[in-house]
């Protein structure tokens, strides 16, 4: 079975259910107040406890695609809200908003690989650089702080080098950081923690299906064997959590699969190139930074006329007028490209002259618009006993 990339955002504002409620909806449900200003977009019945599980390349329509190998999933799957991760759909973006409840404009992830604003070169957002402080670049207060503040225990678990990685500290600082490697460790790990305060937040993450989508592509074996994986442990998970504890799984993005014979590369397109100083995002959410003096306009044309309807090509300026990354703050609209590609197709655009050869090789891809790549799932299991 096979999961379209059409659909999706398609250049639609940064609106609805989406990534950025899963916290602070699970804040308000341990009963901590965010605020006025804020809308409640996700409602969870009360708890004391609660653990968020975020499981990174689950998409909602790769999930349904394999639901018979996911019988625990399946369980809250039909009837769940259907959330979108927002764009762009790529790890580093997506845990901005998922840990400030922000959108991309507003907490300034906005990319895999992004201009650095004064400076002639680019930084990876997901790798991070030193030279860029963490704290600057995203200085909002995250869902994690404010638990903390309102006398919620926060634990946060993942692999023992994401404590104090730049990534970690811009996305999601806040509470207390529990490293183990397996998903199995991590569980226990999870478990403990859930148990350890009568008011707490469990925060795990896993990255493993996304390995597997990547290198085989989301449509393998590989990538199905790793969810039976993920289903069995959540499943364990969930009978060991203390029955006042609510259990919420979620995403950051889905995959699509594109074939090798779909993939240009700019290196061999110097149309395509020209007038481009640094080509930033990844391959299915080009950023494309223009040379001094070139205008935008002029780059999009070039695409646009190449890449037909299996992109959506657009300036700085119909991105921020679109909202597509929501409301953008003025100190983040610097480092959204000049020209923004988001595939619809099932395509790619890699470029040889500075892409290390594995990562063009990858099978399985998300950054972009579409359905496949946005749709994430909210899966929940309410406390077994009253809060």
């Amino acid at each position: 079975m096979s999961v379209r990339s059409k659909g999706g955002l398609l250049g639609r504002a940064y609106t609805g259910l989406g990534l950025a409620d899963v916290l602070p909806g699970v804040a308000r449900s341990l009963g901590v107040d965010l605020g006025p200003a804020e809308v409640a977009k996700v409602r969870l019945p009360p708890s004391r406890r609660a653990v968020v599980v975020l499981v990174d390349g689950m998409g909602r329509r790769l999930l349904d695609a394999r639901r018979g190998h996911a019988p625990f999933l399946r369980q809250a799957l039909d009837g769940s809200p259907a959330l979108q991760s927002g764009f762009p759909s790529t790890t580093a973006t997506s845990m901005g908003t998922f840990g400030t409840g922000l959108p991309p404009g507003a907490h300034g992830l906005v990319g895999y690989q992004v201009l650095v604003p004064g400076e002639d070169r680019t930084f990876n957002e997901l790798a991070w650089d030193e030279g860029v402080d963490p704290f600057a670049w995203q200085p909002h207060e995250t869902v994690f702080e404010r638990c903390v503040a309102a006398g919620v225990a926060v634990t946060r678990i993942g692999p023992h080098f994401f404590d104090g990685s730049g990534l970690t500290n811009a996305a999601l600082r806040g509470g207390r950081f529990q490293g183990a490697m397996d998903l199995d460790a991590r569980v226990e790990v999870a478990s403990r923690a859930a148990a350890a305060d009568p008011r707490t937040l469990v925060y795990l993450y896993w990255g493993d299906l996304d390995k597997a989508g990547h290198v085989h592509g989301w449509q393998s074996p590989q990538w199905t064997a790793e969810l039976e994986h993920v289903d069995d442990q959540l499943a364990r998970l969930h009978r060991m959590l203390p029955p006042d504890c609510a259990l919420h799984v979620t995403a950051d993005h889905g995959m699509v699969d594109v074939p090798v014979d779909a993939r240009t590369d700019l290196a061999r397109v110097p149309d395509l190139a020209a007038d481009v100083r640094h080509v930033g995002g990844e391959p299915r959410a080009l950023m494309l930074y223009a040379e001094p003096g070139v205008a935008a306009a002029t780059i999009a044309s070039r695409w646009a006329a190449h890449l037909g309807d299996q992109a959506l090509v657009l300036t700085r300026e119909e991105v921020l007028e679109r909202r597509l990354m929501g409301v953008v703050a003025d100190r983040v609209a610097p480092r959204i490209g000049d020209v923004v590609v988001a595939m619809t197709g099932d395509i790619t655009v890699v470029d040889s002259r500075s892409m290390r050869p594995e990562l063009m090789a990858l099978v399985g891809v998300h950054g972009s618009v579409t359905d496949a790549e946005t749709a994430i799932p909210l899966l929940s299991w309410t406390p077994r006993s009253g809060a």
